[in-house]
């Protein structure tokens, strides 16, 4: 009799297991099927993105670009490193200014071609040149007037006079000065973004 009741009890037990468990899955919800969107397939083949080009570094150029002073008379210890000096609208010179009187020659700073003749606001009349490898731009600004003859797609030898020092653009009045910078570029189709570098230390040394 005492067997009877225990299996009795055990039965009972199972029995509302069972139940709690039916009753606790309908009432609770079934969560939505999410969908998610397949992963599009990747061709062999298809090249990886290519990686960022590296910052230049002007260490990168000292010694392995051959560069004269674009500018006729000026010796290097007339130089001035204004590379990092502030200027309007919170912006940074990222060139230098070599004085020099009105109408002094500037000279092509290394062999090259010229990519662009452009007067602009700032600049004043301006050359865009590219040296021979094509990886480096050189500007020109403020200049007076280019030398005759000069015309976009000129091949330039170094030393050669390609225009004249002059105040135009926002040098001011009487400020005669070339204002020079090098750009490092991947594409010189698009020379107006590369990355500027410090002329100083390339032109600091060198002679005409």
């Amino acid at each position: 009799m005492v067997r009877l009741r225990i299996l009795l009890c055990v039965v009972f037990l199972v029995i509302v297991s069972i139940v709690a468990l039916v009753i606790t899955y309908r009432t609770t919800p079934l969560l939505p099927a999410i969908e998610l969107p397949p992963s599009s397939p990747v061709a062999i083949g298809t090249p990886l993105p290519p990686e960022p080009s590296p910052t230049p570094e002007i260490s990168n150029f000292v010694g392995q670009v051959n560069l004269i002073i674009p500018v006729a008379g000026v010796r290097p210890d007339q130089l001035i490193d204004t590379f990092d000096d502030a200027r309007s609208e919170g912006r940074v010179h990222d060139a230098i200014d070599i004085m020099a009187a009105a109408e002094t020659p500037v000279l092509a700073a290394a062999d090259g071609k010229i990519l662009k003749l452009f007067t602009s606001e700032r600049g004043g009349t301006t050359i865009y040149q590219l040296n021979a490898n094509g990886d480096l731009i050189f500007y020109y600004a403020h200049l007076s007037r280019y030398a005759d003859d000069l015309a976009e797609g000129n091949t330039v030898k170094q030393g050669e006079v390609i225009a004249y020092v002059g105040d135009t653009g926002n040098a001011g009045p009487g400020n005669y000065h070339l204002h020079f910078s090098i750009a490092a570029v991947s594409d010189p189709k698009r020379y107006w973004e590369g990355t500027n570098i410090n002329p100083y230390p390339l032109l600091h040394g060198r002679t005409q």
